[in-house]
């Protein structure tokens, strides 16, 4: 069994407050694209659950999960970059050729 690339998808938050931020959600995909759609798939279940009671739930196989969903901010998903995932954890502060725009 070959295993996806794990991607990085880098997501713009604020919140009413003013601050600013960046979440980050990363997961195996077979691309930039579906990496996108997955980060935003996990998040919306986290705020359904959050809504409805329930504990966010967990990671899924394919390693995408939305743990650090924060209630009261905004994700700016048209702004959204995804590439390849990088272990640097300042790698959402410099842009590069892996990076995509939605």
């Amino acid at each position: 069994m070959t295993l996806l690339p794990l991607y990085e998808v880098d997501v713009p938050i604020r919140n009413t407050a003013g601050l600013r931020g960046v979440h980050v959600f990363t997961g195996h995909a077979d691309s930039r694209s579906t990496a996108v759609r997955i980060a935003h798939e996990v998040y919306d279940q986290a705020a359904a659950a959050q809504q409805a009671g329930l504990e966010v739930p967990g990671r899924r196989p394919d390693g995408w999960t939305a743990r650090g969903y924060r209630p009261g901010w905004e994700l700016d998903w048209k702004a959204a970059t995804a590439g390849h995932w990088n272990d640097d954890p300042y790698s959402w502060t410099r842009a590069d050729d892996g990076d995509f725009e939605l």
